[in-house]
């Protein structure tokens, strides 16, 4: 019940981990999750930070919103959240960054919980929920490729 695809990327470690940990810019990268905004005073990324991204499951539905909390925060290096209760998140989404040839290679990761149901749903739907996962992860690394590659200024746009 967990996935991951990796992408090259000719952009330091630095560079990337300002994109993939910048939630409010989700949506200019996932197919699925079209906004996200940080909840309870939050401004950016850090152990703890919940956030809000509000989800097209599938790209066409059902639409709702769903509580995101940081669980790892390391700049040039790691960024998690955990999708649902901060104790116990029904999914854990990951980006590790490597450095590798002069650039990054960048892992995204999901890990669903280890409950009944989910068993139960990855037995029965996996199959096509899991290669929508590896197609959407490997869109949006793409995307954070072209913008991680497309500038030298060091600040997201």
């Amino acid at each position: 019940m967990h996935d991951s695809v990796t992408v090259h990327m000719a952009a330091p470690p630095e560079r990337v981990f300002d994109l993939v940990s910048d939630v409010t810019r989700i949506g200019r990268y996932s197919p699925e999750t079209f906004e996200a905004e940080w909840l309870d005073g939050a401004t950016g990324p850090a152990v703890g930070a919940k956030f809000r991204g509000h989800v097209k499951r599938n790209g066409w539905g059902p639409v709702y919103w769903t509580t995101c909390t940081v669980l790892e925060c390391e700049p040039g290096r790691e960024f998690a959240f955990g999708v649902g209760k901060p104790e116990q998140p029904l999914n854990v989404w990951r980006y590790h960054l490597e450095p590798a040839d002069g650039g990054t290679d960048v892992t995204e990761s999901f890990r669903l919980a280890d409950t009944a149901s989910l068993r139960l749903y990855w037995k029965v739907l996996g199959w096509a929920r899991g290669k929508t996962n590896r197609n959407d992860m490997r869109t949006t690394l793409e995307r954070v490729k072209a913008d991680a590659e497309g500038s030298t200024d060091q600040t997201p746009s």
